[in-house]
């Protein structure tokens, strides 16, 4: 099995500063520029687990490369190149304290709570009687506060605005393209015999204007389900057939670990990390419609420093 990248120490050229997230590790360039490598870390319930798995870098980078390009048409965003393939390299941003969560099905923690009995969340009003998967009448949004450590907050549209996190002209347009990008995901998951469930978004402001950050339509960010078979599902009340992270999160479940005090993660063995390693590549592979081609090097971490210094110096 090819090694996991779970650790990185770049000195890139004019790099100011780095920044260590859950998953990436985000280099500042200049403070222009930002050199992303996405490790082979993973993380559930807010945890990074003790191992890391081979290629997930590689499949996130890539898939969100893809759907960055297919979606510069509604918006920019904030990818320059590509320059390895656990690498993004970027505009440094500005960004907006807040998740755009959009969803398109009652599932997850918002069934969670609309099966405890609310009927708003977030400020948006639910119907009654609904089922758990059930297709709302339109996608609603449910944005998150952006938390720089800890959990990410549920919040309505209108505390956002009132707190001052982002004024009502810029979040109502960011509101657009998040109805504007989800409604691009759900036509090309169409085209893949998937569902777009949900999944989220994040924005910055670069010279003022509004671009799109991060990565976009991941397993990592997003829920997906066969579209095959999920009215039959839904109709018996049986689970859907999904395709995210969620099978990480229901090993760890199983197991007795939810990321609460006490709780111990499940021993990584040798197979459980490959396993894992193919259900990303499973995940890449119906998600873009295309094989995934491993990229396996001797040394990864001078694969990518080569790459990103190259690509840095010819900025």
């Amino acid at each position: 099995m090819s090694k996991a990248i779970v650790e990185t120490n770049f000195n890139f050229p004019r790099q100011r500063s780095v920044y260590k997230g859950k998953v990436r590790d985000v280099y500042n360039i200049d403070d222009k520029y930002m050199a992303m490598v996405v490790t082979d870390r993973i993380s559930a319930f807010d945890v990074v687990l003790p191992k890391g798995i081979p290629f997930k870098g590689q499949v996130l980078n890539q898939i969100a490369a893809k759907f960055l390009d297919q979606t510069k048409d509604i918006l920019p965003n904030w990818k320059v190149a590509t320059p390895d393939p656990m690498v993004t390299v970027g505009l440094k941003c500005e960004p907006f304290k807040v998740e755009m969560v959009i969803r398109g099905y009652l599932t997850g923690s918002a069934w969670r709570e609309y099966k405890a009995g609310a009927r708003e969340l977030c400020g948006v009003k639910l119907p009654e009687g609904m089922k758990e998967n059930q297709k709302f009448p339109s996608p609603i949004i449910t944005p998150t506060t952006k938390a720089d450590a800890g959990h990410d907050m549920n919040i309505s549209k209108e505390e956002i605005i009132a707190q001052g996190i982002v004024s009502r002209e810029d979040y109502e347009q960011i509101e657009k393209y998040t109805y504007a990008l989800f409604q691009r995901g759900t036509e090309i998951a169409a085209q893949k015999g998937l569902i777009l469930v949900d999944t989220k978004y994040e924005f910055g402001k670069h010279n003022g204007q509004i671009i799109l950050i991060d990565e976009i339509h991941t397993p990592d960010s997003s829920r997906y389900f066969y579209s095959e078979g999920y009215q039959e599902r839904f109709e018996k009340g049986e689970e859907q057939r999904q395709l995210s992270k969620e099978f990480v999160r229901q090993w760890l479940i199983e197991n007795g670990f939810q990321g609460k005090e006490g709780q111990k993660v499940p021993e990584m063995t040798e197979t459980k990390i490959q396993e894992i390693s193919d259900r990303y590549i499973e995940l890449y592979e119906h998600i873009t419609g295309e094989k995934f081609q491993k990229t396996v090097s001797e040394d990864v971490a001078a694969r990518i420093e080569k790459n990103v210094t190259n690509c840095i110096n010819s900025l």
